[in-house]
């Protein structure tokens, strides 16, 4: 698999990433396969978060990694704070707490990469910048980045930061196209042309921030899998007719799509399945067409220039 560089760090990393969400629903055993299994496929960036299983997912990953042969410092792990059961807290107080927890359940003394999981309205910027700063400084966290942020939110961090914001994990995917609608749809007309999360994927280019595809397969969070969506059956064939000829997985081919675009996405896939692991990385082999970029594109149900 190729490797690919984050942002402006000395990080070398998988092109394709392994999102550990659902791994709380493993057991150890288990957990220590998808991680093997991972790792042999290429994978070496394991992607988390506090929320995750409430913490269950890190502890049991930590478990894992000593039962298996893989050493900690091969690995480039990154994980997100932030979201509470009622609230969003991205307070210098709450930023210790949750790093400090994060440390622990993973066993490790550093992060190599910490996420602000959502933006918090309450958020005092100088303040985060401060503790961000700091931990550095005290070698437990590498480098920064956030999730679901926009293009001003992240360039306001940056004024106070020491080290700019280097990631940015954002929904995308053939059946969640919103990243690129509005600016392929630049001065028309079409619904696309709205731009609904005030997020410039250029800018993420021209700031050389790495962006992170999160649920790559899904159509949404309450449709769920792409696959599965009645409302993209004629994306899905394409999808499928694809990955017949390149005779890979449709998953394989999604990731495919993905990693076609030249802002060179990470996609982050959530797969629990070890068979379906090695299915999936596959898509990293492919270098699709322009033209078979843009038959999956078109084929969404609601592509206007049908």
């Amino acid at each position: 698999m190729k490797n690919i560089q984050i942002g402006n760090t000395d990080i070398y990393t998988s092109q394709v990433a392994l999102g550990c969400m659902r791994m709380a629903d493993l057991s150890s055993n288990q957990a220590t396969k998808v991680i093997e299994t991972s790792f042999e496929a290429g994978i070496n960036f394991f992607d988390h978060a506090e929320i995750y299983g409430h913490g269950k997912s890190e502890e049991l990953f930590c478990q894992a990694l000593k039962a298996s042969s893989i050493r900690r410092e091969d690995l480039i792990l990154q994980s997100k704070f932030g979201i509470l059961e009622t609230h969003y807290d991205s307070s210098a107080t709450n930023i210790y707490k949750s790093l400090e927890g994060i440390l622990q359940r993973l066993g490790t003394d550093y992060l190599d990469i910490l996420l602000i999981h959502r933006p918090d309205p309450l958020m005092e910027v100088e303040e985060v910048a401060e503790a961000f700063n700091s931990l550095q400084k005290q070698g437990k966290v590498r480098y920064f980045g956030v999730s679901n942020h926009n293009s001003s939110q992240i360039a306001l961090l940056n004024q106070y930061l020491a080290t700019p914001i280097q990631v940015n994990q954002i929904q995308f995917g053939p059946g969640h196209t919103l990243p690129i609608d509005s600016g392929l749809y630049v001065n028309t007309r079409f619904d696309q042309a709205v731009n609904r999360d005030g997020y410039s994927i250029e800018e993420s280019q021209l700031q050389n921030v790495r962006l992170q595809a999160w649920s790559p397969l899904k159509s949404s969070l309450s449709k769920g899998l792409l696959k599965d969506d009645p409302e993209h059956v004629q994306m899905v064939n394409t999808i499928q007719d694809l990955a017949d000829q390149y005779q890979v997985s449709f998953e394989a081919m999604v990731l495919a799509w993905i990693l076609r675009h030249p802002v060179a996405f990470q996609p982050i896939i959530g797969s629990m399945n070890p068979i379906r692991i090695k299915a999936m990385v596959e898509g990293s082999l492919i270098h699709l067409s322009r033209k078979e970029w843009y038959d999956i594109y078109s084929s969404r149900q609601d592509y206007p220039m049908q």
